[in-house]
């Protein structure tokens, strides 16, 4: 199938301006002006916007989690990441304790090949580093194409490796050239606060906050800033909230370290008052959301270079799931359904209020993740020979949030009644129509899974 995308305003990760693309097979073939090609289907963009497919670098499908599974699994949230604009994402395998890799690998590839209708890629989450392990990461980096690697400082007997394997696997990894992504809060002290109120009577959602100061983030990422210097491993923290977890990566570079950071978009748009409210449970998610000077200080991060994407930390869960801890904040599913809305969130609410530049959007929503997870220029920008995940958006159309027009599988809507500037239009994935009419063109098993490089980011 061939495309030819007419007078739109296309934008990278560097420039923004005005020509036509058009797309033959699954690649980007000419990008110019006044573009003549014979083609399949012409696309007339004028007075929209044309950038490249998202890539979310955190998402949860069809994830075991506190005795139960994230409600979106590989079909449902990779359509309704498409209907945002995002094409790619890259979900977490979770190896079990006592386990191999390549099993826990197996039980995903199950889930994943079959239903994905959005492209997709995996991290790998380390929960038991051991001398059989470390030569399986070696054949994750050569042979399935998986070069990143999660680790957990938090949930302990579940998740959580120590110190010491946390320095042996970036060793492994920094040798066969990876990276090392973690979620970084202290889970010591989060343990011993979240026993502490229960034993106290305080079992609202305020108080799974109020059991995540912000210092057990601080905390928990200066410290692994710390094992990536002593190692000299790159590495990457997933869903920074805080101000202070930010301040302890600008430190790391005066002794010019470098540091990968991601953030989520609520973690830019909504703060912990919400927890205070009835329905509090909805925003339950770790890290928990913060105050409105750490939503200040990200954005500033952003654009000092500092926080270099925006992911989503997507692991929806319905209702009724959540409300198994109605009287137990510790026993609430955490997390929340947002993989569907955070093109147009960072558009709204960036491009629109003056946050951040259109070049800069691209870059924290598809461009860097694309860079620091080995797919780029596959990925990641609309170039020649790179893959046709192309996204169309209406700059000026306004709509409102809300579970009743959402696609993803939950109930309720983390944002219902939030007004947007910015509407996703077209899709293409890799050359094919993806969406359009507000309709999903692909089916489950159209979705392919990008087999990664390394970093191109990396020194």
């Amino acid at each position: 199938m061939s495309v030819l995308i007419k007078n739109g305003k296309v934008i990278t990760a560097s420039e923004e301006y005005l020509a036509d693309v058009y797309c033959e097979g699954e690649k980007i073939v000419a990008i110019g002006k006044n573009l003549n090609y014979p083609a399949d289907k012409v696309i007339d963009a004028t007075g929209k916007l044309v950038f490249p497919g998202g890539i979310d670098p955190h998402v949860h499908l069809d994830m075991p989690f506190m005795g139960t599974y994230s409600s979106d699994d590989y079909e449902t949230g990779t359509r309704a990441a498409l209907f945002g604009g995002t094409t790619s994402v890259i979900e977490f395998i979770l190896q079990t304790q006592g386990d191999t890799l390549h099993n826990a690998l197996k039980t995903w590839q199950e889930k994943s090949i079959h239903k994905a209708v959005g492209d997709f890629s995996y991290h790998m989450a380390i929960t038991d580093f051991n001398e059989n392990v470390a030569k399986e990461v070696v054949q994750m980096i050569e042979e399935e194409g998986i070069t990143s690697f999660k680790t957990f400082m938090a949930y302990k007997g579940a998740l959580m490796i120590d110190d010491g394997q946390m320095v042996e696997l970036m060793k492994v990894v920094k040798k066969n050239g990876g990276l090392v992504t973690v979620h970084a809060t202290n889970g010591d002290m989060i343990d011993a606060l979240v026993a502490k109120n229960l034993k106290d009577g305080n079992t609202t959602p305020l108080y799974h906050y109020l059991s995540q100061p912000e210092v057990t983030e601080a905390e928990a990422s200066g410290r692994f800033c710390d094992m990536l210097h002593y190692t000299g491993c790159p590495g990457y923290i997933v869903h920074m909230t805080c101000e202070g977890a930010l301040n302890a990566v600008r430190r790391s570079t005066q002794r010019n370290q470098k540091v990968f950071v991601e953030t989520c978009s609520q973690y830019l748009m909504i703060d912990a008052s919400l927890y205070e409210r009835e329905d509090g449970y909805k925003w339950v998610m770790s890290p928990p959301l913060r105050e409105k000077k750490d939503q200040e200080a990200l954005w500033a991060g952003i654009n000092q270079g500092l926080v270099h994407v925006v992911g989503t930390d997507h692991c929806p869960f319905t209702i009724e799931q959540k409300m198994k801890g109605k009287d137990n904040f510790a026993k609430i599913p955490n997390g929340h359904p947002a993989i569907e809305h955070r093109m147009e969130f960072m558009y709204s609410e960036g491009v629109r209020k003056g946050k951040i530049t259109p070049t800069k959007f691209v870059e924290i929503c598809s461009t860097n993740a694309a860079k620091i997870f080995g797919m780029y220029p596959t990925k990641g920008t609309i170039a020649i020979g790179s893959d046709a995940d192309i996204v169309i958006f209406d700059p000026e159309k306004e709509h409102t949030i809300s579970a009743s027009t959402h696609h993803m599988k939950c109930d309720y809507s983390a944002y219902e009644g939030w007004k947007v500037t910015g509407k996703t239009e077209t899709v293409l994935l890799r050359g094919k129509i993806a969406i359009e009419n507000n309709a999903c063109h692909l089916k489950p098993g159209d979705g392919k899974y990008i087999k990664r490089g390394k970093s191109s980011m990396v020194i």
